[in-house]
């Protein structure tokens, strides 16, 4: 598709990237919101450095910003211990996950993103090293290779995931906690913004903080990024002050709604009642007719959408949902008659 501004592309430039960091709450006494998550956590981290042990493995699953990789940090950091990150697609050897393994401390943070995305045979190394810290290395080949079995110190592995359907249950199994990360309230993004915007040294109001937060999809990733391109907006068109009247027009320029959604989810929702009289449509025909992969739909754009009631999920396909129609400006089918 076009380069334009895409509010749930979760591809960041690295200039973004680096700043999206910096905004990362690095204890759990910055970090707003998932209550019930943060409770559990202290809990479980208190009690592990109070016996001394390497907290047990952690598996946090939910769309893309909500904070998964940050609470990583911040369960390093609060344990005391390094972290090391990579990725699911990027594990593509054995020796690649043995290599990092055999050089963590104790107590250390493994975090992996995407976790759904590991290699069978790359389960299959960390299955022991998860349950008993061990790790079996084959020397040689043919009838003359040897297994052998190296300790590695205790560990904590954290696993993120946009799909836990897609791990397998032996690795689901050895997690010792699984929590599912909620969408944040209006308020809650609120806050957040308020704090990055202090952070940036940006000067907003309180209902600029409001407008930028009712349009952010419950995602603090999207927050950040709608604050720092209305700064943007208020620095080159105004003063460099965020209010309302400012938030309203720099998001209508970026083409983000009153409902938080973009270009590119009104596109998907005015495709299905155009195209396809409203659904069912498969993904990899709603996919190909847009342009996007298949992964980034159904990853990215289509949990927000379902949340909000617009887009349903049947055994046939893709259907929006009356609202979806009202919210376009389309006009529906008349009342009493099926959409689908």
């Amino acid at each position: 598709m076009d380069d334009e501004f895409r509010l749930a592309d979760p591809i960041v430039q690295t200039e973004e990237q680096e700043l999206e960091v910096s905004l990362r709450p690095r204890r759990f006494s910055d970090f707003i919101g998932q209550e019930g998550l943060k409770e559990q956590l202290q809990i479980f981290i208190e009690a592990a450095r109070t016996r001394g042990e390497a907290l047990d493995h952690v598996l946090l699953v939910g769309p893309p910003g909500l904070g998964k990789t940050t609470l990583a940090g911040i369960i390093a950091s609060e344990m005391g211990v390094s972290i090391r990150t990579t990725s699911g697609p990027t594990l593509e050897r054995k020796a690649d996950i043995a290599a990092i393994l055999t050089n963590l401390e104790e107590g250390d943070v493994l975090f992996i993103d995407e976790i759904h995305r590991l290699g069978r045979s790359i389960e299959e190394v960390l299955y022991p090293a998860m349950e008993d810290y061990q790790l079996d290395i084959i020397i040689g080949q043919g009838p003359s290779a040897r297994t052998i079995r190296l300790d590695v110190p205790p560990f904590t592995m954290v696993g993120a995931t946009t799909r836990t359907g897609l791990i397998t249950t032996p690795l689901r199994d050895r997690f010792g906690v699984t929590h599912r990360l909620d969408y944040y309230t209006a308020e809650e993004l609120a806050l957040i913004v308020r704090r990055s915007a202090s952070i940036l040294n940006v000067e907003v109001e309180e209902e600029g903080l409001m407008e930028i937060a009712r349009r952010s999809r419950g995602t603090p990733r999207v927050a950040n990024r709608l604050l720092r391109r209305v700064r943007d907006f208020a620095q080159v068109r105004h003063d460099g002050c965020i209010t309302q009247d400012v938030a309203c027009k720099a998001l209508g320029l970026l083409e983000v709604d009153s409902q938080g959604l973009d270009k590119t989810d009104r596109e998907i929702l005015r495709l299905i009642i155009e195209k396809f009289d409203g659904g069912p449509v498969g993904l990899g025909t709603l996919a190909v007719a847009l342009g996007e992969e298949r992964d980034t739909l159904e990853d990215v754009y289509e949990p927000y959408l379902l949340q909000q009631g617009l887009l349903q999920r049947t055994p046939r396909g893709r259907v929006v949902t009356r609202l979806a129609y009202e919210h376009i400006g389309a006009e529906a089918p008349p009342a009493g008659e099926k959409l689908f």
